[in-house]
């Protein structure tokens, strides 16, 4: 009861479709099958853009693995990004994401016990992720190692080892702001702004729900899925609960832009 009325406190405004695709994807509540495939869908569209696009732009100009994941990434979560202003489009007449559309941006904390909350949840998904390296490669060695994406292996680094510091570097320079910030603030929107509210009839099970299937959408990686499980789930059980999406905009792109910055930084001074 608790919680359909938070539902209905926090609701966004009805949202005005103009099409049947536009009415299903902007419905207060998705079905369970049409969950799990708006979850998954875009995973299996990377790794489709990999194997035709990515790998082999790499391997011609000489790019680590990493790249290759890069712009798959970029193929395919770009016009899913785009697809949320459309939606915007459809029920506002503007191409916005709001309108219903990406919702938990009601800002009920103010902006610095947000920041405070959210620096929390950054340092937690940067030092647990680091500290669960082990469970991945443990995962992988034991379940995964079937696995024949290159690159793929126990390491946290199999993405860009076997390169010199200056191609790596040079690579980090150039997708570093995708992959380390506007890549994963787009997932924020889409999965926590944009499924995860839809999912009412799940009750307090939607967060384990959402955040598990957003683990398994990294197909490529698919032996980090019990790792990303422990150190997403917090983040996104609070924005579930507090309707702020913030706090895991904070924990997601922000740890992704902090390691990549300490990442590149290392590099530069001859660190690593």
């Amino acid at each position: 009861m608790l919680s359909d009325m938070n539902e209905t406190q926090f609701a966004a405004p009805k949202a005005r479709p103009t099409n049947r695709l536009a009415a299903k994807l902007l419905a207060d509540r998705h079905s369970i099958p049409l969950s799990i495939a708006l979850h998954l869908v875009p995973g299996a569209l990377i790794v489709a853009a990999y194997a035709w696009i990515g790998a082999p732009i790499s391997h011609a100009v000489g790019a680590p693995i990493f790249a290759a994941w890069a712009i798959a990434l970029m193929i395919v979560l770009f016009p899913l990004w785009f697809g949320l202003f459309w939606l915007g489009k459809q029920a506002t007449g503007k191409y916005t994401m709001r309108g219903g559309v990406v919702r938990y941006r009601d800002k009920p904390f103010s902006r610095g016990k947000i920041t405070l909350i959210g620096i929390g949840f950054l340092l937690y998904m940067a030092i647990v992720s680091l500290s669960l390296a082990p469970l991945d490669a443990w995962t992988y060695d034991t379940f995964f190692t079937w696995v024949t994406f290159e690159g793929s292996g126990s390491s946290g680094t199999a993405y860009l080892d076997a390169y010199s510091n200056e191609t790596i570097l040079t690579t980090m320079l150039v997708f570093g702001a995708f992959t380390g910030f506007l890549l994963p603030l787009i997932e924020e929107y889409y999965f926590r702004g944009f499924l995860l509210p839809r999912l009412p009839q799940l009750g307090r099970w939607a967060p384990l729900f959402n955040t598990t299937l957003f683990s398994i959408y990294h197909f490529w990686a698919i032996w980090t899925v019990p790792s990303k499980i422990i150190f997403l789930l917090p983040g996104v059980w609070f924005v579930w609960g507090k309707h702020d999406i913030r706090a895991s905009i904070w924990m997601h792109p922000g740890s992704a832009l902090l390691m990549t910055v300490i990442g590149t930084t290392m590099y530069l001074t001859g660190a690593m």
